[in-house]
């Protein structure tokens, strides 16, 4: 388990345009981060796609959180666009352990993603072939949606089980809750409407990261 918290910037939008400036701006204050992508199949909403991020050749190191219906249809793309790291849903596909095999061969490290009614037994025989497992703590698909604190009981029990995962969660995380999310035992914390929806996103950046290693 990681002793520094790494705080990493979602970034989630439908619009090209808005897209090039949420990267331009996601630059200047960090070195990373994840794009979320939505089909409007397994989750309602619909994102930009990877051949947007392509065109744009992001000037820092990411990742892709794939919320669609068919993820495996879209990993070569996301390796041409530039990604480090394909994240994929558990519930969209009966075959998890094939899927983190393509990422494998296509040379990209491969995460998991879990919503929050998943029990963490799903995952457990995946651990090992994986990078990282990332605990959506909301019901995913929506712009700032609300935080459901049950998931941090998830996570506590998994990384009781499971010590050396990195673990991530992603979803209604702000300033309010951080520090607690924090606690949990997370390494990773994705952050999306309490950065780019305040009106100076890289002080609330490193606003989240302090409290995100605050101790005590």
């Amino acid at each position: 388990m990681r002793q520094n918290k790494q705080v990493v910037p979602a970034i989630l939008t439908d619009n090209p345009q808005t897209l090039e400036a949420l990267v331009r701006q996601t630059e200047s204050f960090t070195h990373y981060a994840q794009f979320d992508i939505m089909d409007g199949k397994f989750v309602p909403s619909r994102s930009i796609v990877w051949q947007d991020i392509q065109r744009l050749s992001p000037g820092l190191d990411w990742e892709v959180h794939l919320m669609v219906a068919q993820p495996e249809d879209c990993f070569e793309g996301f390796r041409k666009a530039g990604a480090r790291k394909i994240v994929f849903h558990y519930e969209a596909t009966p075959s998890p352990q094939k899927l983190v095999r393509e990422i494998r061969e296509i040379g990209l490290q491969a995460g998991i993603a879990l919503n929050p009614e998943t029990p963490i037994s799903a995952v457990m025989p995946l651990v090992p072939e994986v990078d990282s497992v990332l605990f959506l703590s909301v019901n995913p698909g929506f712009y700032g949606a609300k935080f459901i604190p049950e998931v941090l009981d998830k996570i506590r029990k998994f990384r009781e089980a499971q010590p050396g995962c990195e673990t991530g969660i992603d979803g209604g995380i702000k300033e309010g809750n951080i520090a607690d999310i924090a606690r949990s035992g997370v390494d990773v914390i994705y952050v999306g409407s309490a950065i780019f929806l305040q009106p100076d996103p890289a002080a609330s950046f490193r606003r989240l990261v302090e409290l995100a290693n605050k101790p005590g």
